[in-house]
């Protein structure tokens, strides 16, 4: 991660990319290959989320891209009332279309940047935040948010988040990027790795895992726990 964070993309260039991605983001069974693990982590949100909802409950899907995260809970826990919020109007597209087609009780869209949401407090028994909060910057940024979906969250909510991570250590986060490295390259070779970690250093800005359990810790989160992490990728889940 060497560009700083006032060079990183812009929301109209992230935007952008995302709108040109649909097709990508649109398969259930794989997710995303540069992810390395997408289709477990969708399996382990679904399962887990399956323990607390009801159908019919209100799930907020926070950058859903094409309604993954929302279809997976649903084949688990049957149709909810979903709101499915994203920067890019046609991944908002498909997914509404994906949600509707599998039995959703009811489908809204909101068209935003996550820093310039806002919804009244106690809305949702379960927010769905699927490799979107990498793109948070600033320390307030991240504060604000997770303020944001405390407050959003009904008392015994829960919050689940799967995405891309960073390391405290200096050391550890040189060994991780290069053992992710090599998965890329396996993946598509040498010029693949490049790009995909090209577009990660311009565009994203994770933090460590321990950065932001500490901070669900300071939202009052009344508790936390990690479902799975494996090189640069963690997923968790807190509870309100």
């Amino acid at each position: 991660m060497n560009t700083p964070l006032t060079q990183k993309s812009t929301t109209t260039e992230i935007r952008e990319r995302f709108d040109q991605d649909v097709e990508r983001f649109s398969n259930l069974e794989t997710g995303q290959s540069a992810t390395m693990d997408a289709p477990l982590v969708l399996e382990l949100v679904a399962n887990t989320a399956a323990l607390h909802l009801q159908p019919g409950a209100a799930v907020l899907d926070l950058g859903c891209g094409a309604g993954n995260f929302t279809l997976r809970v649903m084949q688990e826990v049957g149709p909810v009332a979903s709101h499915l919020v994203d920067l890019s109007q046609p991944m908002l597209d498909r997914a509404e279309e994906r949600v509707r087609a599998a039995g959703a009780v009811s489908v809204a869209t909101t068209a935003s940047d996550l820093r310039d949401l806002d919804f009244a407090e106690n809305s949702f028994d379960c927010i769905l935040a699927g490799a979107v909060l990498h793109h948070l910057r600033e320390d307030a940024d991240w504060r604000d948010v997770f303020a944001k979906l405390h407050r959003w969250l009904k008392p015994g909510g829960r919050l689940y988040v799967a995405d891309l991570v960073d390391f405290d250590s200096p050391e550890v986060r040189t060994l991780m990027w290069d053992r992710y490295g090599c998965y890329l390259e396996g993946l598509g070779g040498p010029e693949y790795r490049q790009k995909v970690l090209a577009y990660i250093d311009k565009e994203d800005s994770p933090r460590s895992l321990p950065f932001q359990l500490e901070l669900l810790r300071a939202c009052g989160f009344s508790s936390y726990d990690v479902l799975h992490r494996i090189s640069v990728f963690a997923c968790y889940f807190c509870t309100k």
